[in-house]
């Protein structure tokens, strides 16, 4: 086990549900070696001040990092001054000789290209054509594509092409999974999984950073925190450095400096509320579970009036086609006031045509789809372009005055901007100062202030900063109103929504109470049935078996095959409730032993369940055969 200092503190080391991950030989030697990157005392200014001041940073040649920071704190500025893409005003970069930093931009510049294959090899330090082209065959995009029509997905996806196929010893990622449908995104963390260089991610995907993160970049108020914690102990370290910074003003009693912490004490304040939130959100996923059963299906025909005038949108047997394919087929569906939709599946799987099938703006080819009269939607997309960069915050939300109507509830514009994250003096700011993740929370601000029972997302996390994502979570588990969602964040379904429709581009559309987890633990369940053969029915006296059927399993190995799922299932929990113990932020100065006791058991844990998982995969295919 890592000393206390080298894991930083037991909060990093794991965070409720979060994964522990002890450092291997490998990444403990590559953490001696001498650093890719340092940055000895940065400095930029930006307008009339400094954005970063006397910033220390180095980056080895194993590190995993999450950069993390508010909409507007310069997470992209700073991630341009590693890749050496900008100047400093101050301080010494240096980069060990002959290393490799390449970055993938969240929005790269695609002009003057013909093709995507025309963008991935351009420039002198582009990569070898061959190695392009394998990375593209292996997450689906056509290189000969045209640059000019390419969707946001495809361009992407030769971005990335680009960038892996390069051979990175730093790779900088800004919003890597932006634009990426599900399979994208697993693709990329099986790869970056394997990868040997150092990576720094900025992302809003939460499971992607926990996933693969070992420690974690903090940007907040121009200075920069560094904890070698990975991403799912951050929360934890977040809120032990704000209680610390308020316990100190309040000794100062510095009221301006309070002041300052308005923003980080209701940010804590709202975690300690979405607890609350997302204990009601499992309730609601349980009734729904209920209701779709084949038992709740039979006893929701049978509702009482009132319980049909809940019914705000009912699909049934909806079917859509484009030329010979099914897009949608046999669907059927009753949305009740309240419920939450997440809409998940691949780029093409058919999403946006389900999601305009029940909004009404497409007519299904059979089926019927009947909306509630009085149904008023709103439709946030993942266009920004809708606010002119000239105008003021005051002209967004207000038209020029100080007073905006929020679904019938009059407010001051400041007060207002204050609720979305936002200080309360950028009411005369133009939206071309914004950074792109602002821009994003105010087109939210307009959008939740106008009256409407029915919220449609397309895309809602794109660009936002994990504070953010919290506001977005309490505001629509706030909304008295039906939210419809399509999105590839994983996290941010499981905490929002009530049921999700999977399409899987076949035409058929899953329903499932609960989020992507629940679905995707389906999914999984699924494949696994395919995978297992039925036992065959019985052959007639007559027939004599295949010669070697009796002997295909001894006694030991067919009842290994039937008890280790189970024992898998025991271990999981095992290892749950060892994590949870482990994640108190006290235990390793309380009792150091069992720190290092529960440390040790959950790697015992792991090892033993990847020998399970080995030993049944193995009996599995011998079954199969």
């Amino acid at each position: 086990m890592p000393p206390p200092d080298s894991c930083g503190n037991p909060i990093g080391c794991n965070h409720a549900k979060r994964v522990y991950r002890q450092p291997d030989v490998a990444y403990a030697r590559a953490m001696a070696l001498a650093p890719i990157l340092n940055w000895e005392g940065l400095g930029l200014i930006q307008g009339n001040g400094w954005l970063f001041q006397d910033i220390d940073l180095a980056i080895g040649p194993r590190d995993r990092l999450a950069l993390i920071g508010r909409n507007g704190a310069g997470k992209t500025t700073l991630m341009k001054l590693i890749g050496g893409d900008i100047e400093a005003d101050r301080g010494k970069r240096a980069v060990q000789p002959g290393a490799r930093i390449i970055t993938l931009e969240q929005d790269p510049f695609f002009t003057g290209h013909d093709r995507l294959l025309d963008f991935a090899l351009h420039g002198p330090d582009a990569p070898p054509r061959h190695a392009v082209e394998a990375i593209a065959d292996q997450i689906g995009i056509d290189l000969a594509r045209p640059a000019i029509s390419a969707s946001g997905g495809e361009r992407r996806r030769a971005a990335l092409a680009r960038a892996l196929a390069s051979e990175p010893d730093l790779l900088l990622l800004d919003e890597p999974t932006n634009h990426l449908d599900l399979a994208a995104i697993e693709w990329l963390e099986a790869w970056l999984q394997r990868y040997n260089g150092a990576f720094v991610a900025i992302s809003h995907d939460r499971t992607f950073l926990e996933r693969l993160t070992r420690a974690t970049l903090w940007l907040d108020r121009g200075s920069l925190r560094r904890k070698d914690i990975g991403f799912g102990g951050y929360e934890a370290w977040m809120e032990t450095v704000y209680a610390e910074e308020a316990r100190a003003a309040e000794k100062l009693d510095a009221r301006l400096k309070l002041e300052a912490h308005w923003l980080q004490r209701g940010v804590t304040a709202r975690r300690k509320r979405n607890q609350g939130r997302l204990a009601k959100l499992g309730e609601m996923r349980a009734q729904r579970a209920a209701m779709l059963s084949p038992q709740g299906a039979a006893k929701l025909a049978l509702a009482t009036d009132d319980a049909k005038s809940k019914a705000v949108i009912v699909a049934q047997g909806v079917t859509k086609r484009f030329g010979e394919r099914a897009i949608i087929k046999d669907f059927s569906l009753r949305i009740t006031r309240g419920d939450r939709i997440g809409v998940v599946g691949a780029n093409g799987a058919g999403k946006t045509t389900l999601l305009k099938l029940l909004t009404g703006e497409l007519a299904p080819d059979s089926g019927t789809v009947t909306l509630a009269k009085t149904l008023e939607g709103v439709m946030i997309d993942q266009q920004r372009s809708l606010m002119a960069p000239d105008k003021r915050i005051r002209d967004v939300l207000a038209e020029g005055g100080d007073w905006i109507d929020v679904r019938g509830t009059r407010k001051h514009i400041q007060g207002y901007l204050k609720d979305f994250l936002f200080d309360p003096g950028l009411v005369e700011a133009r939206v071309g100062t914004l950074s792109g993740g602002e821009r994003s929370r105010l087109l939210l601000a307009r959008e939740f202030a106008r009256p409407s029972n029915l919220l449609v997302l397309d895309e809602p996390t794109n660009d936002l900063d994990l504070e953010t994502l919290d506001l977005l979570q309490e505001v629509i588990a706030d909304y008295d109103g039906t939210v419809m969602i399509v999105s590839h964040d994983r996290d941010f379904l499981d905490r929002t929504v009530t049921i999700t429709l999977g399409l899987d581009g076949s035409g058929r559309v899953d329903i499932v109470a609960g989020g992507y987890a629940d679905w995707d633990r389906m999914r999984q369940q699924r494949q696994q049935a395919r995978a297992v053969p039925k036992p065959a029915a019985a052959a007639p006296v007559a027939a004599a078996p295949p010669p070697q059927r009796k002997a295909r399993l001894s006694y030991k190995d067919q009842r290994d095959y039937e008890i280790l799922p189970q024992t898998i299932e025991t271990i999981d929990a095992a290892i749950a409730t060892a994590e949870t113990d482990l994640a108190d932020p006290a235990l390793y100065g309380r009792d150091p032993a069992r720190f290092a006791a529960l440390t040790a058991t959950i790697e015992r844990l792991r090892t033993d369940k990847e020998r399970a998982e080995l030993r049944w995969l193995t009996l599995a295919e011998r079954v199969e055969g």
